[in-house]
């Protein structure tokens, strides 16, 4: 500590007046808090501005407390630095105050006997109270700052003249402040100022909080004992087997582990290596009896001690590799390293590299940061488990204000029991990282609980030498890896015993130090099965595939290419079904990244084909992950019975972002939308990942799910630094309501129903599966001069084609023909497609394509006939960057990445080319490739878009045409044309040139922060006429909302950006009306749905549709009455009002997460079963005041009364 920055003078001027100072902490904390900076050299906050956004160091910060309609109730923050802590202030008063002798009152001052005494007595339930509902409304408070302060890292409480409580959350999330740096140091009292650490620690809170966060220190150490452990295993494998290197490398981790944190005598193993350098030849044996005596216990002579029994299945096979020399020295450089400082969310991955020679190059790699795997561990364990322990707080302080010590005493062990019977699963647990984490959070959690017990005069450290406590045997992993089940299994023993050392010292770890409780096994989390056989040929030789991994330079480019030689065997398995799972309360994982369209190619056919028909329910092309999400999810759905109940109660998975296109969210629509649904409570939809050396770069969402129908947080990433480094940064913005499958928050899209109406209208293009159905140019110009062949050549586009430069390709159709008309009327085609088409689709796993292999493999017979007496038609690359419907002549042919609507009409045209249904197709729709570009499903988004009721594309010739349709359709014509013509006279522009200059030149004319057009853009727009393009598209927009009705919409929306493509630069305004339209648009699909059936149907092309569909139109009925939907006084949903205790505070507290605003007593009791008495309307606002008192719930304001509310 530098000398120089702390004023000694006036640290202990502070320390005697703060000792001696009482009242009220509003006289005092100021004061406080400005001496402290004096005395510590730090700057003491500024004076406040009118401007609350500059109030970013300031006494009484002003935040907002948003409700769910809109309401606001505002708080205020003792003391806040951005950046770096909130602090909430008390006072309590002294526990011996002395009173003036009521006889001598008349000889002393007038005020002589007026006394402030503070909130409570220190030390007393009273005081513990207090402090436990500061440091709640200091929480509450955190999540109340402007998105764009993020969650502070620090919480102080301070009670004034007395102590500093110290909390820290390093995650950023604002959702787990824990003791800091530890439940034995975190209370600095005012003595302890004086101490040099305690004024580093408080210095750096106030300028350099992040540089305090131990993961961050540990990182290094680890990084650094990895890299060492790497270079010795390379030493050891030249001529032992790496299996044996990697475990008898283990066994000499832990033991230098051990030496380090105390479970082993100072330097003992470090000195014995030192005494082996010298006598290699006695290493094998001194190794093998000091490993042999830790497990049974017992005198260790080498060590010249009596060791303690650690047991476990680590020590079982104390095999030692014979060393060298050199190698000795390696292993004792490596025991100089401080091991204590290892840190285990990151330890298990750095220790499979360096102990598995494939994954050795990636030593260097980023780990996963351990924020990004708290921000899934959080909502799905540590939340709930934190909802009952603060239940169970209110419910400890009624009992204990009414005098029930041992009710209070039973409540609090009842949790605490209920703590460490909690049992965790990741079914793909790789290292144990998630597994850890979720170990360290639980223990945080059970520091808390063990703190209630000592408030309570249960002694600490007896009761948890009475044996129960949270550990690794509540922790189960499944994982197919062999070598990471053990290092799973020692990274939670590490990380249990360093917690358990820290918070409660050597006495705290009782024998056998370790326990085999195979929680962590080698299994398949996907499939059983009776037995498997390795797959064959029609020859009866094996068949195997590249292994995936192994790569060796190509012989002439020298480029990285898969060795042939690396295979896996590939297998048929019998009987397959879905694989046991432990039962449990939580499952959290990250199961591996595989699309669906992967899965054959890296788990091989066999396993791929086993999965699918272990669960045949599961789409085809769904993500390998949502095997995983499938499985939790029904065995979160099952129904508990009198004989047994569900133990499990939410599951979260990391997941690529693909989890919102159509395969993998229909896993999530059957489960959102069964009858006994799930619900998701948490959700990142779009969230940065690490980059895997030999992979892209991936995005990923996170979901958290829970039975029943419940609302959920949306979390969305406002904005990324970092991301190459170990400790990115990541914002987060969140929201409350129903969170949809397709991770969106509002409108509930899921509801939407596939039209009758739409039906039969949009297609997939063909796919030819042959490249030889393509002609070459010659080959088109000698067949176009023959009519006879000239009719079977057809135009063929596909995506890109549309939306860049057309290729001008033309393919052979042989739709309709037969092999033997083929090679009788069109020899030459057939001689081209025998030589071409057929070597190509005779190996072709699918039989229907080697037999027709003339015909195109997927012939959209379908869409042909859909496409039958058009003139033309309209088209949209499937996945594009940007959403753009054209016309295409009839006799073209479209690709399967091309979306076909089988229509002529151009008010159709202007309707689908609208931001109304462009932002429609991007919520519907999801996204795909490397860019994450907006994919048009043409059942999920067309089926479902409603087209406006003023609108009739299905008139017959003669039919009055409504104005608005009379003025779309020739916008329609004039969009078609007009691009058309640009394209015609400026052959070096696209499409995609066209809508990129039109989308800047948005952003442009709104003022958004991006730079000018280049030169590249300048010329597109003078060439493209781009602002003439744009204009066109504004009076589109404005006359489709017309037609809809929603003229109300339109300022917030016409010619702003995200027209055509998303944009990241939309207004809060544009963004609610965006959502406003979404909704109408849901509405209105769910009218259109009730009146298809009562049997009205408003085709859009009756001609085609009705002798297709009209007999599955329903007779017309009558029209059901809607009934209103009322959340909390629908006599249905009211609830019995519970005998115990606990449940009733349980009820209200969740009763008030359904308010929408403050509400009063009232409110809560008009939603309870059977009367409203005077007595019940007593307890449920002694209810609320409790959990207003243990900071679950806070005061607000209701129409002028008082009212009470959750902070949210």
């Amino acid at each position: 500590m530098d000398e120089v920055l702390v004023n000694r003078n006036r640290l202990e001027a502070l320390i005697a007046e703060a000792l001696a100072s009482g009242g009220s902490e509003r006289a005092n904390y100021q004061l406080f808090v400005v001496r402290l900076c004096e005395a510590l050299g730090l700057e003491a906050p500024d004076m406040a501005r009118e401007q609350n956004s500059l109030n970013d160091y300031v006494f009484e910060r002003r935040v907002e407390f948003k409700h769910p309609d809109g309401s606001r109730t505002h708080g205020w923050i003792d003391c806040y630095k951005r950046g770096s802590f909130i602090l909430e202030a008390k006072q309590s008063a002294k526990r011996q105050v002395k009173r003036p002798d009521p006889g001598q009152m008349a000889l002393l001052p007038e005020d002589a006997g007026q006394l402030m005494a503070g909130h409570a007595k220190r030390g007393s339930r009273g005081w513990d109270q207090v402090m436990l509902a500061a440091r709640k409304q200091a929480e509450d408070y955190a999540r109340a700052l402007p998105v764009e302060h993020g969650y502070p890292p620090f919480l102080l409480v301070v009670d004034v003249g007395h102590v500093i409580e110290v909390f820290a959350d390093f995650s950023g999330q604002g959702k787990n402040y824990a003791h800091f740096p530890d439940r034995q140091s975190y209370r600095i009292g005012m003595e302890d100022l004086r101490d040099e650490a305690v004024q580093a620690r408080l210095r750096a809170i106030w300028q350099d909080p992040l540089s305090l966060d131990p993961t961050r220190i540990a990182a290094q150490v680890t990084r650094d004992i990895a890299e060492r452990l790497a270079r010795i295993a390379r030493r050891l494998e030249a001529r032992h087997d790496p299996k044996d290197v990697a475990e008898f490398l283990m066994r000499c981790l832990f033991t230098m582990f051990a030496e380090d944190v105390g479970l082993l005598p100072e330097e003992g193993f470090f000195g014995l290596l030192e005494r082996m350098r010298d006598t290699p030849e006695h290493f094998v044996p001194a190794l093998e009896s000091l490993w042999q005596v830790m497990d049974e216990g017992g005198y260790a002579p080498h060590l010249n001690a009596t060791l303690r029994r650690f047991n476990g299945s680590l020590l079982r096979n104390r095999r030692a590799l014979p060393l060298e020399r050199e190698e000795i020295d390696e292993l004792w450089a490596a025991a100089r390293k401080d091991w204590s400082n290892v840190e285990p969310a990151i330890f298990g991955t750095l220790l499979e590299r360096a102990l598995e020679t494939r994954e050795r190059a990636k030593l260097g790699a980023h780990y996963t940061p351990r924020a990004y795997v708290e921000r899934l561990v959080i909502p799905t364990i540590i939340e709930p488990l934190r909802d009952d322990w603060e239940l169970v707080q209110s419910d400890v302080k009624e009992k204990r204000e009414r005098g029930e010590h041992a009710a209070a005493l039973k409540a609090v062990k009842d949790f605490h029991h209920k703590l460490c019977t909690t049992r965790v699963l990741d079914p793909a647990c790789g290292t144990g990282n998630f597994l850890y984490v979720a170990l360290e959070l639980m223990k945080r959690l059970e520091g808390e609980v063990l703190e209630a017990l000592d408030d309570l005069g249960e002694e600490q450290a007896r009761f948890a030498m009475e044996g129960e406590t949270v550990s690794p045997r509540q922790f189960y992993g499944l994982e197919l890896n062999p070598r990471a089940v053990p290092i799973a299994d020692l990274v939670l023993w590490i990380g249990f015993l360093k917690w358990q050392l820290k918070t409660g010292g050597p006495q705290s770890i009782s024998e056998p130090i370790l326990h085999a409780y195979g929680t962590i096994r080698q299994q398949d989390a996907i499939i059983a099965y009776d037995r498997r056989e390795l797959a064959r040929d029609e020859k009866g030789r094996p068949l195997s595939r590249w292994d995936g991994v192994t790569m060796k330079p190509h012989p002439v480019t020298g480029a990285e290419v898969p060795d042939p030689e690396a295979r896996i065997e590939l297998y048929r398995y019998h009987d397959p079904r879905p694989a046991p799972w432990p039962e449990v309360e939580f499952i959290v994982g990250n199961p591996p990244f595989i699309g669906g369209k992967d899965m054959r190619a890296e788990l091989g056919d066999g396993y791929a084909e086993a999965c699918w028909q272990a669960r045949t329910h599961l789409p085809g092309g769904a993500d390998f992950v949502m095997h995983f999400w499938d499985e939790a999810a029904e065995r979160l759905r099952r129904n508990s019975t009198k004989e047994w109940k569900n133990p499990l109660r939410r599951f979260g998975f990391i997941t690529t972002n693909s989890i919102t296109q159509t395969f993998s969210r229909r896993v999530l629509e059957r489960h959102l939308g069964a009858k006994d649904p799930l619900s998701l409570v948490f959700a990142v939809p779009d969230h940065p990942w690490l980059k895997a050396s030999d992979k892209a770069a991936v995005r990923i969402a996170m979901t958290v799910a829970e039975k029943g129908e419940r609302p959920g947080v949306l979390a969305t990433v406002m904005s990324e630094g970092s991301l190459n480094s170990d400790t990115p940064n990541i914002s987060l913005e969140s929201r409350e309501g129903k969170v949809l499958a397709n991770l969106l928050l509002g409108a509930n899209t899921a509801s939407l129903n596939q039209l009758m109406s739409n039906a039969l209208i949009a297609h997939k293009g063909v796919q030819l599966n042959g490249m030889g159905f393509v002609l070459a140019f010659d080959e088109v110009a000698r067949f176009r001069n023959h009519p006879h062949y000239a009719q079977r050549i057809r135009p063929f586009v596909n995506g890109s084609d549309l939306v860049q430069k057309p290729r001008n390709v033309f393919v052979i159709d042989t739709n309709g023909l037969s092999l033997p008309q083929l090679k009788d009327e069109y020899p030459e085609f057939y001689q081209i497609l025998l030589d071409r088409v057929k070597p190509e689709r005779d190996q072709n796993p699918r039989p229907s394509r080697r037999q027709n292999w003339w015909i195109y493999g997927e012939n959209a017979p379908v869409m042909r006939g859909a496409l039958e007496g058009l003139d033309r038609y309209i088209a949209t690359c499937r996945t594009a960057a940007q959403r753009i419907f054209l016309f295409q002549e009839r006799n073209t042919l479209s690709e399967s990445k091309v979306v076909v609507i089988a229509s002529q009409h151009s008010e159709c045209l202007a309707i689908l080319s609208s931001r109304v249904h462009t932002y429609f197709s991007f919520i519907m729709g999801g996204r795909q490739g490397a860019g994450g570009d907006p994919v048009y499903q043409h059942t999920d988004t067309f089926n479902r878009f409603t087209f406006p009721t003023a609108i009739d594309v299905g008139l017959q010739p003669g039919e009055v045409i409504p104005t608005h349709q009379v003025r779309l359709r020739e916008l329609g014509e004039r969009l078609d044309r007009f691009r058309k013509e640009r394209l015609t006279e400026q052959s070096f522009l696209t499409m995609t040139d066209l809508y990129n200059v039109l989308e800047r030149l948005r952003e442009l004319e709104n003022g958004c922060d991006v730079p000018p057009l280049s030169e590249k853009e300048r010329e597109v727009h003078q060439a493209g006429l781009v602002s003439a393009l744009k204009e066109i598209h504004d009076e589109i927009d404005e006359a489709v909302l017309a037609a809809y009705g929603w003229e109300d919409l339109a300022p917030a929306l016409v010619g702003k950006p995200g027209a055509t493509l998303p944009s990241p630069h939309k207004g809060p305004e544009q963004e609610a009306a965006e959502e406003e339209f979404l909704a109408r648009l849901v509405a209105l699909n769910q009218e259109r749905a009730a009146e298809e059936k009562r049997g009205l149907v408003r085709w859009l092309r009756p001609d085609y549709q009705v002798p297709r569909l009209g007999a599955r139109v329903p007779q017309p009925q009558a029209e059901e009455l809607a009934l209103p939907k009322i959340e909390l006084s629908e006599s249905e949903s009211r609830q019995k009002w519970p005998a115990d205790g606990l449940e009733q505070i349980r009820l209200v507290r969740d009763l008030l997460a359904k308010a929408p605003a403050p509400v009063p007593p009232d409110a809560i009791l008009n939603n309870l079963a059977g009367r409203s008495t005077a007595r019940r309307r007593e307890r449920v606002i002694e209810v609320l005041e409790t959990l207003v008192a243990t900071g679950i719930a806070r005061h607000g304001e209701f129409e002028g009364h008082k009212g009470y509310f959750l902070p949210r």
